[in-house]
């Protein structure tokens, strides 16, 4: 066997080597991708099942008398502009404004949930009413899943993040399409879901 011939298959040798390399590290990276995709969809699931509590909690609380329309308000405006932040379904975001914009009005709409729960406080015969015990239950839950899956997701992306930027697979990442993709990021206050307890036992406070 000649010595061009044995070069031959050495650099042969070589090309397989490195082709099954590309291929296994794409399909890593695929499956790591998939996940983020997979994960932002149950992030997006919560946080829809929050949004279709919305209407059946104002009705619910409205019907008490007098109660501050501001408040109702700024539930209803909020829960508008997390409709129009919404992000593409079924593909995590890859811009970090983009879901900084949902991240934001998310947040507004947990806040002023959470104003309109303590508000309800001072409305005791709210008690009474099934429908509002079964909401406040509902969106007990559904906060405390939202945390647990934005934290979820937020180690998928790590994980996902972290195999793109590993040597050597960051030499071929960007040229298969592979793009780091943003976190959830820490609010004040973001990891207490807003008040849903309430004390009816005793007489309701005096209205300023």
């Amino acid at each position: 066997m000649g010595t061009a011939t044995k070069i031959l298959i050495g650099l042969v040798a070589l090309a397989v080597i490195f082709g099954l390399y590309v291929v296994s590290s794409y399909n890593g990276l695929v499956g790591l991708q998939q996940a983020t995709d997979a994960q932002w969809a149950q992030v997006q699931n919560v946080y829809q099942r929050r949004a279709d509590l919305v209407p059946n909690l104002v009705s619910t609380v409205s019907g008490a008398a007098n109660f501050e329309k501001s408040t109702l308000l700024a539930v209803t405006e909020a829960r508008a502009s997390v409709g129009r932040a919404q992000l593409p379904s079924g593909t995590a975001p890859t811009d970090p404004a983009q879901l900084a914009a949902f991240q934001q009005a998310e947040g507004q709409l947990g806040s002023a949930l959470s104003r309109l729960l303590v508000v309800s406080e001072r409305y005791p015969d709210l008690k009474a009413t099934a429908g509002f015990r079964d909401l406040q239950a509902q969106l007990e839950g559904t906060e405390n899943r939202i945390a647990v899956e934005r934290g979820r997701f937020n180690d998928v992306v790590q994980a996902y993040d972290t195999a793109i930027r590993r040597f050597p697979a960051v030499l071929l990442a960007g040229a298969l399409g592979f793009s780091s993709r943003p976190y959830f990021t820490a609010t004040a206050g973001s990891d207490t879901p807003p008040k849903v307890q309430f004390d009816f036992g005793g007489a309701a406070p005096a209205k300023p």
